[in-house]
């Protein structure tokens, strides 16, 4: 089973996200980097599967030199190999990116190609299925759950409240969500490992907006909903005040 995972660099998860000025892409002047979430579960689940049934994992990432460090961590993981389709910092559109790694894909002839859900920075969910499109291959998204089972994928995704299930024939597309597995912490052999490791490289060209024409208007931070503390009084003096609120909660009888 040779399975390819694509990840991205993100800014650190938690930190504050801002825009450019042009509100074309994400400020990234004063953030740390990292894979996001359901990145990182996607290598855990790559690795998990060949420690099951055999094979071997590839990590892909298409950004900057910079984003090596994020192909170590996934070598740190257990990939076993290491690709970066290098830009020079501007961003690919869902389109490019998807042809770029589409590009690999034939390249190598994966069994099974895993990216996150949506990418944690700018939130995008197109790319896992315009690869399958370009790829001609079957994909599913949203997946909490994998089984490998002969030459097919059983793919499981909860919506609404009822699960899911699909059989897909291999080679296919998925995309996962945090919380399929619980990824491993890399160890220091893992680590140093990682450090050493060569990592292949290549450099597709970059199209503005695609052989469709998508064009990206802006990115928009979504308002976060203001909380502020009310002091209801001190000591005992607040006390009526507290039955009060209480009282309009519900909470009392």
């Amino acid at each position: 089973m040779e399975i390819l995972v694509c990840v991205k660099r993100v800014p650190t998860v938690g930190g504050r996200i801002t825009v450019t000025p042009d509100r074309q892409e994400v400020d990234t002047r004063m953030s740390g980097f990292a894979i996001s979430p359901h990145e990182e579960c996607a290598v855990e689940e790559a690795v998990q599967i060949t420690e099951r049934v055999g094979g071997s994992v590839t990590a892909v990432t298409l950004g900057p030199e910079e984003a090596i460090e994020q192909l170590r961590g996934s070598l740190a993981l257990g990939a076993g190999r290491a690709v970066l389709l290098e830009t020079d910092g501007r961003e690919f559109g869902p389109i490019a990116t998807a042809a770029a790694i589409a590009a690999e894909v034939r390249a190598h002839g994966y069994d099974l190609v895993l990216l996150g859900n949506e990418a944690a920075d700018t939130g995008d969910y197109q790319v896992g299925i315009r690869l399958a499109h370009e790829l001609g291959w079957p994909v599913a998204t949203g997946i909490k759950s994998l089984e490998v089972s002969g030459g097919a994928v059983i793919a499981r995704r909860e919506y609404r409240g009822v699960e899911e299930a699909y059989e897909l024939p291999l080679p296919a597309v998925i995309t996962v969500k945090e919380g399929i597995n619980l990824p491993r912490y890399p160890s220091l052999p893992g680590r140093l490992r990682a450090k050493r490791a060569a990592v292949e490289r290549s450099s597709p060209a970059w199209t503005q907006f695609g052989p469709e024409g998508l064009r990206k208007e802006e990115l928009r931070v979504p308002a976060s909903s203001q909380h502020q503390a009310t002091v209801l009084g001190h000591g005992a003096d607040a006390v009526p005040e507290l039955v009060r609120v209480l009282a309009e909660l519900g909470i009392l009888p």
